[in-house]
């Protein structure tokens, strides 16, 4: 992918810049309550209703965060506290990036405009941005795409905002579930999948793979 220079670099945000931690969270609330299986079962539990949520109609992130603590409760006979959704919810933009993040989006955003389109809402999602050290030229969120990634309408606004189409972009992720199968499907060619061991790898897919961000910079010949 070294001859091709996108227009511009587009990410997923939370788990693949910022350290998603969800699951810590989780930990935190239910820990002393659960035993290590069951823990484990609650936080793919967790994880899984919170990607339901997403596929409804748009609802605020603290409704997706709510819904989905309250499903996975019940499901594991755990009492479920609003107010522990809550904590969750005020615990994201406090949230910073993965080690090697700053580094490797420094060099990029030297010569390619970096995005990022993001299941966030706009009150948190600037704080996180502003941990990763270095310029975005843009930031979306669901919020004003009035849609959450996998939803192709997440996608097509920021089409729309950016006035370009899939093939001026390099879309980078480190999940398939989210972005990358509707990246493919809406003709995004150029794609990198950073390996977090969040999700297996999926060749059908079509993407670049790197371990961590420290490595975009070679994809794209810098």
């Amino acid at each position: 992918m070294t001859d091709f220079r996108p227009k511009y670099i587009t990410f997923d945000c939370h788990g693949t810049l910022i350290h998603f931690q969800m699951a810590e969270a989780a930990r935190d609330l239910y820990g002393s309550e659960l035993s290590e299986p069951q823990m484990q079962a609650f936080i793919a539990d967790f994880s899984a209703y919170r990607l339901d949520e997403v596929m409804k109609d748009w609802q605020p992130y603290a409704d997706v965060v709510h819904n989905a603590l309250e499903r996975t409760c019940k499901r594991n006979g755990v009492a479920f506290k609003p107010e522990n959704a809550q904590n969750i919810y005020e615990r994201v933009p406090s949230w910073g990036p993965h080690a090697d993040v700053p580094e490797g989006l420094a060099r990029v955003a030297k010569e390619i405009p970096l995005v990022t389109l993001t299941n966030s809402m706009d009150a948190q999602i600037h704080d996180n941005v502003a941990k990763l050290g270095a310029p975005f030229h843009a930031v979306y969120t669901a919020e004003q795409a009035g849609a959450y990634k996998p939803h192709f309408k997440a996608f097509e606004y920021m089409f729309d905002m950016l006035n370009c189409g899939p093939e001026d972009i390099l879309h980078v992720s480190s999940s398939f579930r989210y972005d990358l199968m509707s990246a493919h499907d809406l003709g995004i060619k150029n794609k990198v999948w950073v390996n977090r061991g969040h999700e297996p790898a999926n060749p059908y897919y079509g993407y670049t793979e790197i371990p961590d961000i420290r490595h975009l910079p070679g994809v794209v010949g810098l």
